[in-house]
């Protein structure tokens, strides 16, 4: 069995003392490959050194929506040039928007529409984070899809909306991908929406080192083989095994990122 975990940070502090021990944990967990998204520019070398570390790692690069206040007339030229400059880049990303704990609506709405149009520019997809702005991103894609076209694709990462949200993306053909959250026991509307996401549109995650799933929910550190137990929730509320989950997500993933096994 093989599993892909579409959205990881491992560059952050927390992994730092035994790296190598959490890759042995994900490798036994049948993690084959990760997506490594990024949070701003100041983060591209270091994500670059891990992907060249680890071969399993692709990873990604763009501005978060919490950081769109660092936005400057060069970063636009520093995320495309990054993209271009290795083929371990796989997607522009994480960006979106974040309603809930920023105010700062149009510079997100601006640094959103500039990745979107480099990841168009390039052909990459994005990883989209979105927290109680689903109608406003909603906009914003149906406005860069009109302009160009299927070029605009790529994953709402770690989804938390609400079903009706989630048909929403699913029909402007975006991939919803599941984290820790959908373990978690008043999660209704996540997992409502875990069961009617197409087979072919599913992914999940860990998004660690944040949101340790059910059984390790306790524990301050996520990791990327935390994510068999996304997997297995995943399959528990689709009424599928665990082997076809990770076969389903696995492929959707390949697709998505164009990644290799």
């Amino acid at each position: 069995m093989q599993l892909i975990d579409t959205h990881v940070h491992l560059n952050f502090d927390q992994f730092q003392p035994d790296l190598e021990e959490v890759r042995s944990r994900w490798q036994e967990a049948g993690v084959v490959r990760l997506v490594h998204s990024c949070v701003e520019p100041s983060e591209f070398s270091g994500i670059q050194a891990l992907a060249n570390r680890f071969p399993e790692i692709s990873f990604a690069v763009g501005l978060h929506p919490l950081d769109a206040h660092k936005w400057t007339s060069q970063t636009a030229n520093e995320i495309e040039s990054a993209a271009s400059s290795s083929d371990k880049v796989v997607a522009i990303g994480e960006m979106g928007l974040d309603f809930y704990k920023a105010n700062n609506y149009e510079q997100q709405r601006m640094v959103l529409v500039k990745q979107l149009e480099i990841a168009a520019r390039l052909n990459l997809p994005v990883i989209i984070h979105c927290r109680d702005a689903a109608l406003e991103l909603k906009q914003v894609l149906q406005e860069c899809i009109e302009r160009y076209g299927e070029k605009v694709r790529g994953v709402m990462h770690c989804w938390g909306g609400k079903p009706v949200e989630t048909q929403w993306f699913l029909d402007l053909g975006f991939y919803v991908s599941f984290s820790g959250t959908v373990t978690f026991k008043n999660a209704h509307a996540i997992k409502e929406s875990a069961t009617m996401v197409r087979s072919d549109r599913l992914l999940i995650e860990t998004d660690c080192p944040f949101l340790a799933p059910v059984p390790k929910r306790g524990e301050k550190r996520n990791e990327p083989s935390y994510v068999r137990y996304v997997a297995e929730q995943v399959a528990s509320l689709r009424g599928e095994t665990l082997c076809e989950i990770a076969a389903t997500t696995t492929k959707n993933a390949c697709d998505l990122f164009g990644l290799k096994l």
